[in-house]
């Protein structure tokens, strides 16, 4: 329950907030959108680079203290987002938000619960995955509410008093269980994925890990563009942008809804199977939101089913190592995954609003997306290791 609090509080103020206050801010400021999510951007690659030493530590020391750290670090990143009165000042800021994003963010809190919970390990992902997918849901409506009183400085500082409040005192005190002995605690005796004794170093170099990373690149740079443009996307659609924030935030409840059918997937479907599938359905989703005009309740049920497939990409991700390898790696080898993941959540915010600008407006960026999303369920086709025969029956799923 602690890790549900503090991921939606993470989220919600560190990367949904955004969103909403970018186009006051850059109207605001004078600085161009494209600009502006650059800085936001920034931020996000710092946080790829930084998970690969998290996930290190995690492996060694547990998420205790660095996910207390990243929250300590957030606080005064946010005050100085909204203190920013310079481009380099307003940048510098997202870069050390980054920091913090590499400590609090989904990586961290899935390494935690896969140590933690063993066998259990996709029931946990999808308690915590279920509640986290509301953070848009709660804080995009909430920033868009703060933002009328107090503008886009004041909701920031807002925000950073909720995210001290909250995350700093949750992971110090709610985080202190014991971190087990991996070899302990999550041996399995699961057949799909490679052998305990399996050198980390050549899973790296394997074929099968260099196509999941791809995948999962492209797969995250297709669901987050969607996330970041949405709004712009239903703005020129003719809605508001509080409507336009409650369709980013009944996203969250796709998300959820989403979720909930991940158990179901696992139980018919194989590894190979499931992630073409996954991807697939980021693909469909985006494709529909370019070519829907509207009205205004289509295109908000629309943005419910690009988050409920945002919503289970999520779980693919998290479960996507132990499924093909030993759990006492996960820490090591998700930082590694996690840093192409998060460069595309990066840049894909970034580059939205750049083809936007190029194409004239967002159904054609989201087109692009949607070509994305369907070269990532290619991919994923070579992304399981065939090193038992059970691996090869899985494949054939």
């Amino acid at each position: 329950m602690v890790l549900c609090v503090t991921e939606i509080t993470s989220w919600g103020v560190l990367y949904y907030a955004f969103p909403v206050l970018a186009p006051t801010l850059a109207r605001d400021t004078g600085w161009s959108v494209s600009t502006v999510t650059a800085a936001f951007s920034g931020g996000l690659v710092v946080s790829a680079l930084v998970g690969i030493p998290v996930g290190r530590l995690l492996d060694r020391h547990g998420p205790r203290w660095i996910m207390t750290a990243g929250s300590v670090v957030a606080v005064p990143a946010t005050v100085a987002i909204a203190a920013a009165g310079s481009l380099p000042w307003f940048f510098a800021a997202w870069l050390l938000a980054g920091v913090a994003q590499a400590a609090t963010f989904y990586p961290p809190a899935f390494a935690a619960l896969t140590r933690w919970w063993g066998r259990d390990r996709v029931r946990a992902l999808t308690g915590l995955t279920l509640i986290a997918g509301l953070a848009s849901t709660v804080f995009a409506p909430l920033t868009a509410a703060l933002l009328e009183p107090f503008g886009w400085r004041g909701t920031y500082l807002v925000l950073a008093v909720v995210l001290g409040a909250v995350t700093i005192p949750a992971h110090l005190f709610g985080l202190r269980g014991p971190w087990p002995e991996a070899t302990e605690e999550v041996a399995t005796d699961e057949p799909s994925r490679t052998g305990v004794d399996e050198d980390p170093a050549k899973i790296v170099r394997s074929r099968a890990f260099v196509m999941l990373g791809a995948s999962v690149f492209l797969g995250a740079f297709c669901s987050f563009a969607v996330t970041v443009n949405q709004v712009p996307l239903l703005i020129e659609r003719g809605m508001s942008v509080s409507l336009a924030a409650w369709a980013l935030g009944l996203g969250g409840v796709g998300q959820v809804l989403g979720r909930l059918g991940y158990s179901t997937l696992i139980r018919r479907l194989g590894v190979r199977a499931r992630a073409t599938t996954i991807l697939g359905l980021l693909a469909v989703t985006s494709a529909v939101l370019a070519i829907l005009p509207g009205p205004p309740g289509l295109l908000v049920a629309a943005a419910m089913a690009a988050g409920a497939a945002r919503g289970v990409f999520t779980l693919l991700q998290a479960t996507a190592l132990s499924d093909r390898w030993h759990p006492r790696f996960y820490g090591r080898l998700n930082g590694l995954l996690s840093a192409p993941t998060m460069i595309a959540v990066a840049i894909s915010p970034w580059a939205g609003s750049a083809m936007a600008e190029v194409f004239g407006g967002y159904p054609p960026v989201f087109a692009a997306l949607a070509a994305a999303g369907l070269l990532a369920a290619g991919l994923a086709l070579g992304s399981v290791p065939t090193s038992s025969t059970s691996d090869s029956r899985r494949q054939q799923q």
